[in-house]
This record gives C-alpha cells, sequence and structure tokens, in this order.
C-alpha cells in the first residue's frame, strides 16, 4: 500500500503521546547510515560472542526484511528513569542497571504499547499493514532513531536526546503507509567532552563510538555466558547486571530539562499533547525492594526453581540462574569481606561450573585482600 498519508503524522503522534511514549519521530523505510560501520564493527570482533549479530547481519541492511512492503519506520523512546540509585552500597551487596529494576519486561511492555498504536493506524487507515518491534527484529534501531530525529550517538554510543538524556527504550512501528518524515539529527552535542570515555573501569571504548563490547561490563554481566576474563573481573566492581556508569557520567543525562509539556515540540510532538491525559508507563520501572541495590549473598541461595519464579518476567532472567550467580560471586570477590566466605564456599559446590568457579576466584579474592589488610590493622592498633 503506497498511497500517501501525510495527514495522518500528527494524530499518530498524539496517539504515541497519549500511550505513554516520551518520544515519537519517522524515518523513511531506507538503508541505515550506519549499517556499513555495524559490519565493519562486526568484522573487527567487537560484538564477542552476540553471534545472533553476526547470523542476521545481511538482514539488517534494509528493514524491507522484517516487512517486505514498508514505507515508513515510527520510532518511538520510553523514559525509563524513575529514581536515583545509591551513591554508595553496603559490602555483599550489587548494582543492577536501571533499565531492569522494575518487575516487567520492557519488551513486552513496549510492544503492547506500539500494538495498540498499530490498531490506531488501522482504525485510521484500513488495509494498511503494520509490524511493531522492540530489539529482537533486525532492525538498527538506533540509527532510525537518529533518522527520525530523536538524538545523536553520544561517544558512548549511545543515542542521547537534548531533553530527556539517553536513559530511554526504543521501540519501532513499521507501516506501508507513507508519513511525513522528520528532519534527521545530524548535528552532535558531545564537544570535547570524553567523560563516557574516561569513566570506564573496563577500557572498553577504544576511541570515541568505538566500543569493544568484548570489554563492556554490560557484555560481560549480561550476553557473555562463560567465564568473565580473571583481567576483567575486578573492573566490574559492584555491577551484577549491566552497567550504567557511561550514561550517568554524561552531562546530558546529568542535566537534561526533562519530560515536560515545556519540552513537547523538540520531542516529536504537537502543542495540543498538553492537556491529553495519558498513559503512565513509570511503574514498571519504580525498582523493586531486592534489586537497588540486590542482596548477593541472597541470590546465591538461589535454586534453579526460585530463580526461575523470581526472575521469570525480569530482563535479569536473560544470563539465566548460571550468569547471574557468577556475577553475584564476583561482585563478592570485588567488595566482599570475610563473612561472605561461608556463602562463597557453599556457591563454590554449585552444580553449575559458572557458578562454582566464580566462587572459588572470589574466595582467594577476599582472603588475598584480608591477608594483606591484617597486619596494617595490627599495626594501627599497636600504636
Amino acid at each position: 500500500m503506497t498511497n500517501p498519508s501525510h495527514n495522518l503524522t500528527a494524530p499518530l503522534k498524539r496517539e504515541a503521546y497519549r500511550l505513554g511514549f516520551d518520544l515519537c519521530g519517522i524515518a523513511p523505510a531506507v538503508t541505515p547510515p550506519g549499517y556499513d560501520h555495524f559490519l565493519e564493527w562486526l568484522d573487527r570482533g567487537h560484538a564477542g560472542e552476540m553471534h545472533y549479530l553476526e547470523h542476521r547481519k545481511e538482514a539488517r541492511k534494509h528493514p524491507e526484511s522484517v516487512m517486505p512492503d514498508v514505507n515508513s519506520v515510527i520510532m518511538v523512546g520510553l523514559n525509563y528513569e524513575t529514581e536515583e540509585p545509591p551513591k554508595d552500597i553496603p559490602p555483599g551487596t550489587a548494582r543492577v542497571s536501571r533499565y531492569a529494576w522494575g518487575e516487567a519486561d520492557y519488551h513486552d511492555i513496549i510492544k503492547q504499547q506500539l500494538k495498540k498504536l498499530a490498531d490506531f493506524l488501522h482504525a485510521e487507515a484500513p488495509g494498511c499493514h503494520t509490524r511493531p518491534v522492540v530489539d529482537t527484529a533486525p532492525l538498527l534501531e538506533r540509527d532510525f532513531a537518529q533518522l527520525a530525529g530523536l538524538g545523536w550517538f553520544g561517544k558512548n554510543t549511545m543515542l542521547i536526546n537534548k531533553w530527556i538524556g539517553s536513559y530511554f527504550f526504543l521501540g519501532a512501528l513499521l507501516t506501508d503507509l507513507e508519513l511525513d518524515y522528520d528532519e534527521p539529527h545530524h548535528t552532535t552535542h558531545c564537544g570535547t567532552c570524553t567523560a563516557c570515555l574516561d569513566a570506564c573501569p573496563t577500557d572498553a571504548f577504544n576511541a570515541p563510538h568505538d566500543l569493544d563490547a568484548r570489554k563492556c561490563i554490560s557484555y560481560l554481566t549480561i550476553e557473555l555466558k562463560d567465564h568473565i576474563p580473571e583481567e576483567l573481573s575486578a573492573g566490574t566492581g559492584d555491577w551484577l547486571f549491566g552497567c550504567d556508569i557511561c550514561q550517568a557520567v554524561c552531562p546530558w543525562t546529568r542535566h537534561r530539562p526533562g519530560a515536560d509539556t515545556l519540552t513537547l515540540g523538540r520531542r516529536g510532538f504537537s502543542e495540543q499533547c498538553e492537556e491529553m491525559e495519558r498513559e503512565d508507563l513509570s511503574g514498571h520501572f519504580v525498582p523493586t525492594a531486592d534489586l537497588n541495590p540486590a542482596d548477593c549473598v541472597e541470590l546465591l541461595k538461589l535454586t534453579p526453581e526460585q530463580f526461575k519464579a523470581r526472575f521469570k518476567h525480569s530482563p535479569l532472567s536473560r544470563p539465566k540462574r548460571a550468569g547471574l550467580l557468577r556475577n553475584a560471586a564476583i561482585v563478592l570477590g570485588n567488595t566482599g569481606n570475610e563473612s561472605h566466605l561461608p556463602i562463597l564456599e557453599s556457591a563454590a559446590q554449585d552444580k553449575e561450573e559458572l557458578v562454582s568457579e566464580a566462587a572459588k576466584w572470589a574466595i582467594n579474592k577476599v582472603k588475598s585482600r584480608n591477608t594483606i589488610l591484617l597486619p596494617l590493622g595490627e599495626a594501627t592498633e599497636d600504636e
């Protein structure tokens, strides 16, 4: 279907706002401008064990691989920032990336809202075709978000929006309708700032806009299914799942104006949206009591059945029990003390080698750290 539907663009964006999205823009269905860079990044091996990216790389050349008759790619953004994490956390606890704080999986929430947006299009343009996409289809979503004017790529490779920073999810609704396209965000606003690059504890950035995922804490704690290399384990610090460091230090995230009505026009919406009642989706991302921070001791006690029951609908299910408990053991190795040795010794007997080996590493780290500190403490007392 290729009949022009330009008069649908404004009503569509109003509906996106009503459904709770904080950003909305529309891009043409073209080969994404970053496609060649994506291929080169894969060729350098920087995707690590994310083999699904390699297997479907050709499909990412054009959105027609996702929907054959696509003409427009509607991009939406959903802010997931709900509150500030604690600056300091007790020994034995761990940090979770804020996008995973809530009970629900963001894929489910966004797809549910995109389906409602698709229903709106079908009601306004009977016979049109649509397909909602959240992460799992071979679509370079960040490239299309940039094409749709939602933001620019920071030096940390994250998409940054002037008004809400980078703490937002992306979703796409593909359609065969020809809509009005937004101006791409051609400019960048990072200047000479290198805060994100300088803050990375595992030196995952080779240069601005050049991330080696194999060193990234998010990759190591979520995507890597094997043992975390010993030379990187210490750098993961107290992160259990994901990492927010390169976003948290970004001035555009720290000093963002926010997603209020004053910035509607800058976020893809008209002033007519100001008086609209909208769905509030923020409750889905409010941190649960056991994730901000997470208790590593309690995590290491989880049986496979308990893990499944607790994280069945959570992003934390992705590394599976073995991966998450591996991470918990490493956090204790990095930040724990002698009081954590009993749970680590128990974890060292876990049937999952990934868990038992991480626990043994952590035991050695805790013991060596206390061995080094003990003489200093005794000397101080003598004085």
